[in-house]
């Protein structure tokens, strides 16, 4: 089995995303892997409580979730020690970027967070299922508990 050599973590900043960062890091430390990170801001514009609650309610929205998101990204690649060269803030549908960046970086690990849907949740699919399918790499889809 070869070891992984870039794993790339993709956060979205919700409350469990904690789970996810240790797991991803934990594998780069085992297989002393390169380590990056990407956080996709979904192209709807629609406030969310992950960025914080600092975000003024104003018409351009959008640029206030990405400054947000770009703030917090920042402030989680430096307690990771990752290079700005291995951040990735992209805006759109998240799998696509996911995949997208993953396929330009040599990625062999994608580790993301996933929750246990059923029903209607399923059927309309995830971020961690469509990554799972088109991904061109492995994927770790890290269980998350639904609140």
């Amino acid at each position: 089995m070869n070891h992984y050599k870039h794993i790339l973590l993709a956060v979205d900043f919700f409350e469990q995303c904690e789970i996810v960062i240790n797991r991803a890091t934990d594998l780069a430390n085992r297989y002393q892997a390169k380590l990056s990170v990407i956080h996709v801001v979904d192209s709807l514009p629609i406030t969310d409580a992950g960025y914080g609650a600092d975000i003024p309610f104003n018409l351009d929205l959008t640029a206030e979730l990405m400054a947000s998101a770009k703030k917090r990204l920042a402030e989680l690649a430096k307690k990771l020690a990752i290079t700005e060269d291995r951040q990735w803030l992209e805006m759109g549908s998240p799998k696509t970027e996911i995949i997208r960046v993953a396929t330009e970086n040599q990625v062999d690990l994608i580790v993301i967070g996933s929750h246990g849907r059923h029903g209607l949740a399923l059927l309309l699919g995830s971020t961690a299922n469509g990554v799972l399918h088109y991904a061109p790499c492995d994927v770790l889809a890290v269980r998350l508990q639904d609140n």
